[in-house]
């Protein structure tokens, strides 16, 4: 999927997949990663989640990487934030615990963003087709080398009733981009069309929401 296309979809506002509240499954299973406050939590293709600002009044640091500038001077304005603007090779937004890179999360270095202790992916996985999640992976990998936690949130329905974004991505794909570097615990599996009316129109007959806990073994 082209940058072209994020740059449309938050120029025309199509942006279904922002919640305006925090996540529920962040709230309910971030702790079990048991993390010790003041780590630093990657969030990639961070949008203008709320969940960025959960995150740090939790006590953690918070690195989102997003494309769309759009998006990131959203992020600030609606949580009512005064950013700073860093110098760097891409361009750096920061405001108290959370700091933003604005760009392309394929052109990410592990030396622009330094050790990362966690990772939370709600939007990022599901928001690629089928043919860009194998590099997304191996990007994760490289800036994120050492020993991590990750809470990873996926949907699951028959791609073939609805077109993505957000992506259907199976457990067992999970498992096949994922089991060879983490141990994966899957902690929730509920289909959750009942609540989403737009998901019903769209023809679906299931929607489930997948939460898994991931240890790297490295």
């Amino acid at each position: 999927m082209e940058a072209d296309f994020w740059h449309a979809r938050w120029k025309d506002n199509l942006i279904g997949f922002h919640l305006d509240e925090v996540n529920p499954y962040l709230k309910q299973y971030w702790s079990a990663l048991n993390l010790p406050k003041g780590s630093r939590v990657l969030v990639p293709l961070c949008g203008k989640s709320v969940d960025m600002c959960w995150l740090a009044e939790q006590g953690y640091e918070v690195i989102g990487i997003e494309l769309s500038p759009l998006a990131v001077a959203a992020f600030f304005e609606e949580q009512g934030l005064t950013a700073k603007k860093l110098s760097d090779c891409f361009d750096v937004w920061q405001a108290g615990a959370i700091k933003i890179f604005c760009g392309d999360f394929f052109d990410l270095l592990p030396a622009d963003i330094g050790k990362i202790d966690a990772v939370y992916d709600r939007a990022a996985l599901v928001a690629l087709p089928t043919e860009m999640r194998a590099n997304y992976v191996r990007q994760l990998k490289s800036l994120v080398p050492g020993p991590i936690k990750s809470l990873l949130v996926t949907v699951y329905y028959e791609q073939t009733r609805m077109d993505g974004p957000p992506f259907s991505v199976s457990a067992d794909e999970v498992r096949n981009l994922l089991s060879d570097s983490y141990d994966i615990d899957m902690r929730q599996k509920i289909d959750v069309l009942a609540d989403n009316e737009r998901f019903r129109q769209k023809g679906l007959n299931f929607l489930e929401e997948h939460v898994y806990l991931l240890q790297s073994r490295n």
